[in-house]
């Protein structure tokens, strides 16, 4: 479905009427359908889009919250379709009718809460997957709460994430300024004491070029790494909202970093099931929506399998116990002799992935830290090295260095 703008031509007693109207529709070809049927001509059609502006405002955890907030407030006396559509209607700032036009126009098409919350394309998959669940269980009021301490939970997780990129991407500039700074003063030291015997400076050019040699690897694959993560910062913006593409499955494969993504994705879609649990979700509809909650392959194959296996008369504890789930996560499953428990159960294992997830973090952390020291302990070393092959003093290295820099 896609919200669309089109320009419309009535004909009036007074002449030709153009308007401006709003449709929800899957395609433009419906829009003229629909035109047509009111007797409609159609002068021009476009998708809705936002501005920069308000896509922020929609994806930001105060707007999704506060729209939540509203919803639950106003659905003590009504039904949540009546009180999401009470909030659209008695909406006055410009920028946040833009961002609900898509739900009112599917409230008016008849479609139910869920649908419309959809068709703002601003939740991810997990918070809706809790609302879904709760909305299918006839509690959607009771699933409010849990859907907005789940995207509060994203947003700490999503920090982390950041703070992770953030300092990959401030090692790798240190490294980069450092080589590029250091090699223009090392090697235009060298280049300005070669010897005078012409059998040593034979030597001297031999290693003077590997020197140089050296540091353009250095700094090439520095610069590689660098342009690979602003091109995965990109790829996951851009594809936001997907299950799965090239990029994320590249990065997947990245030993540390694929397992602490994978830890996170864990982490989220058992603090979403076990949500749904606490707000009376049915278990089947539990494994389904934690399905539809994650974007990582690896979780959704495990949801799927074990609702599979529920269906096929499994018992739930055998259900839930298999891979990837960790051998003291399994443990925790064994234990289960019912089904209140199962939430429990679930808080306890994500609580563990989150663990694991930050130790990861750690660990990137300090071992970007240590990747920096090897790349200048490298560059450096093998400066020292061509000083020792070429019998030439450290202090008169330096002293030459200092001298350029003044």
């Amino acid at each position: 479905m896609q919200q669309w703008i089109a320009e419309i031509a009535y004909e009036t007693a007074s002449g030709p009427k153009k308007v401006t109207e709003t449709f929800f529709l899957p395609s433009a070809d419906d829009v003229r359908e629909s035109i047509g049927k009111r007797g409609g001509y159609v002068l021009s059609i476009r998708a809705h889009e936002r501005s920069p502006l308000e896509r922020l405002l929609a994806r930001s955890t105060w707007w999704q919250v506060q729209l939540l907030r509203g919803i639950q407030f106003r659905a003590g006396s009504s039904s949540p379709g009546v009180a999401l559509w009470k909030i659209i209607q008695a909406e006055e700032n410009p920028r946040r009718q833009n961002i609900l036009a898509p739900a009112r126009e599917a409230l008016a098409r008849g479609l139910g809460v869920i649908d419309a919350l959809k068709a703002l394309q601003i939740f991810d998959h997990s918070t809706l997957a809790i609302l879904a669940g709760s909305e299918r269980a006839n509690r959607l009021i009771e699933g409010i709460p849990h859907a907005i301490h789940s995207i509060t939970q994203k947003k700490k997780n999503a920090r982390a994430i950041m703070g992770t990129m953030g300092w990959l991407g401030f090692d790798v500039f240190s490294i980069v300024s450092s080589l590029w700074a250091g090699k223009d003063m090392v090697l235009g030291w060298f280049r300005d004491n070669p010897p005078s015997d012409p059998e040593e400076f034979e030597k001297f050019e031999r290693v003077v070029g590997n020197l140089g040699l050296t540091w353009d690897i250095l700094i090439y694959t520095s610069v590689f790494m660098g342009l690979f993560m602003c091109w995965c910062l990109f790829s996951f913006w851009l594809n936001r909202g997907k299950k799965d593409w090239p990029t994320a499955k590249l990065v997947r494969k990245i030993p540390l970093i694929g397992g602490y993504l994978r830890d996170l994705a864990f982490a989220d879609s058992m603090t979403a099931a076990a949500r749904m649990l606490n707000g009376m979700v049915p278990i089947n509809d539990t494994l389904e929506q934690s399905a539809e909650a994650s974007g990582a392959p690896d979780v959704i194959a495990y949801w799927e399998e074990s609702l599979n296996d529920l269906s096929r008369g499994v018992s739930l504890g055998n259900a839930l116990d298999r891979s990837p789930l960790r051998r003291n996560e399994r443990l925790e499953l064994a234990a289960l002799s019912d089904l209140e428990q199962v939430a429990t159960v679930m808080e306890s294992i994500a609580e563990m992935r989150s663990q694991a997830a930050k130790t990861k973090h750690s660990m990137i952390v300090w071992l970007a830290f240590a990747l920096t020291g090897v790349f200048l302990v490298i560059a450096f070393g093998s400066a020292i090295y061509a000083l020792t092959v070429m019998n030439m003093s450290m202090d008169s290295m330096m002293g030459g260095l200092m001298q350029g820099a003044v």
